[in-house]
């Protein structure tokens, strides 16, 4: 399967997240076009074949609110696809508790509210740490997969 993934980062924390997704999905056998929204144009990710999934991360900025790299992103595949997107999105995203829990992965939140995933939201708080975010976000991503591979399974 074909995967669009788009991520913002601004300590690189949801970077570190995106490379475990990435690497998952490839080690699944899935092609991944790797999209750093902060770093690339995303015009040009977008102007081969349209994926069969996106996956779109971000961080949050202050407020629960979503980072202008992350609006332009949104933006251009708006323009460039049209919406609803003619593919599925999931979200993931990294946040601070500290912050306040309304607060907590705002962005990622809403994110899946306007693309209306259905997916669950992937939330780490700051990086990923150790066995146990790894083990999450793989199962986070397995989950995306086989719900996306076979709809009505899930």
């Amino acid at each position: 399967m074909h995967i669009l993934l788009a991520f913002a980062s601004l300590s690189g924390n949801t970077r570190e997240v995106a490379a475990l997704i990435r690497a998952r999905c490839e080690a699944l056998g899935h092609r991944v076009d790797w999209v750093d929204v902060d770093a690339g144009d995303v015009a040009v990710a977008l102007a081969g074949e349209p994926p069969a999934l996106c996956l779109v991360g971000s961080w949050t900025d202050n407020a629960g609110r979503t980072p202008a790299e992350m609006k332009d992103c949104v933006a251009a595949l708006r323009d460039h696809f049209g919406l609803p997107l003619p593919f599925p999105v999931a979200v993931f995203g990294t946040g601070e508790t500290q912050w306040g829990e309304e607060y907590y992965c705002g962005a990622a939140h809403r994110l899946a509210r306007f693309f209306g995933s259905s997916y669950p939201v992937l939330e780490i708080e700051q990086m990923p740490h150790g066995a146990e975010d790894t083990h999450t976000i793989h199962h986070w991503a397995d989950t995306v997969l086989v719900h996306t591979e076979s709809p009505t399974t899930c």
